[in-house]
């Protein structure tokens, strides 16, 4: 997935906005791994890939919607997504990857962090992620297709502050189960979130999840 974020950025701003970030983040993630938060991921302007095992989620709906925001050299940017909530999910392995190119004398800075791997999976409390694209292997089960969003009542209801049509095409289900899990995503929010061994690492190049 080709970066809004193009050979503009100098690496000043790229210090200013990314260290206090990477601080931001290893500090949310210590607290993460050790019990359950609110929790929201975004990245200016940029998507980000995500993999898992397995999701296992009850209270599930879909719906569509516009995700806007900024790029870090300041233009406006809106993405169409399918919004992917949850009441709660389950998930294991878990690998979220965003890559910053062409940084002046670096090149490009790969963030990536890692999760669920071990015994205990990656656990949340009303999930929503914003997909762009997504390949698994689903199984629904007591599926409804062609609802109107605002009466998807299996799943979180409709998330705060998303620009989407009420009346909208949507499709919830009782739970689901998604396997061997890639996705494209723009941003990802939780009620509570808790990343049971987590690992986060920073390094030069392109480093993805996939």
């Amino acid at each position: 997935m080709e970066s809004q974020v193009r050979g503009g950025t100098r690496w000043k701003r790229f210090a200013v906005v990314m260290v206090p970030s990477v601080a931001a983040t290893a500090a949310i993630g210590v607290a993460l791994g050790q019990g359950a938060l609110a929790a929201s991921f975004s990245v200016s302007g940029q998507s980000f890939k995500v993999t898992a095992d397995r999701l296992d989620g009850t209270g599930f709906s879909q719906y569509g919607a516009i995700d806007s925001g900024y790029t870090l050299d300041g233009k406006k940017t809106a993405h169409p997504v399918a919004v992917s909530a949850f009441k709660s999910a389950s998930i294991k392995n878990m690998c979220q990857s965003v890559v910053t190119p062409d940084i002046p004398l670096i090149g490009s800075v790969s963030l990536m962090l890692k999760a669920g791997g071990g015994a205990k999976p990656v656990e949340a409390q009303n999930l929503y992620i914003d997909v762009e694209e997504l390949e698994a292997d689903a199984t629904f089960r007591g599926i409804d297709i062609g609802v109107a969003a605002k009466d998807a009542s299996k799943g979180p209801g409709i998330k705060k502050g998303d620009t989407a049509n009420p009346f909208g095409f949507a499709q919830q289900a009782d739970s689901a189960t998604l396997t061997n899990v890639k996705q494209t995503a723009w941003a990802t929010t939780a009620g509570t979130f808790k990343l049971s061994g987590l690992k986060m690492s920073l390094s030069k190049g392109v480093k993805e999840c996939y």
